[in-house]
């Protein structure tokens, strides 16, 4: 299955490393890095994560990492990211505004 990252996502995560750089660079590589390495992961095991239950007839998913939330869908040929955003954000207005 193939993996797709989105524009949007791509931005999420230079937002995430720009913000941690601020403070560690180093840990700002290495945690995009890990980000990155979890949503290559999903086309293994695509619907092993749940659905957002707000609106469960969009197959919206959504796995955790750390304090961020990796939110993609399943597709018969791809999962698709579609952002990577920190948990403490406004999720549903970013997903609501990102369709």
């Amino acid at each position: 299955m193939k993996l797709v990252i989105t524009d949007e996502a791509r931005q999420d995560l230079r937002r995430i490393g720009d913000a941690i750089a601020e403070d560690n660079p180093l840990r700002a590589l290495s945690f995009v890095e890990e980000l990155e390495a979890r949503c290559r992961a999903l086309p293994v095991t695509p619907l092993a994560y749940p659905i957002v239950s707000r609106k469960p007839e969009r197959g919206v998913r959504r796995v955790v990492h750390g304090h961020y939330l990796i939110f993609y869908r399943v597709y018969p040929e791809a999962v698709v990211i579609l952002h990577i955003l920190a948990a403490r954000m406004n999720v549903d207005e970013i997903l609501r505004l990102s369709e």
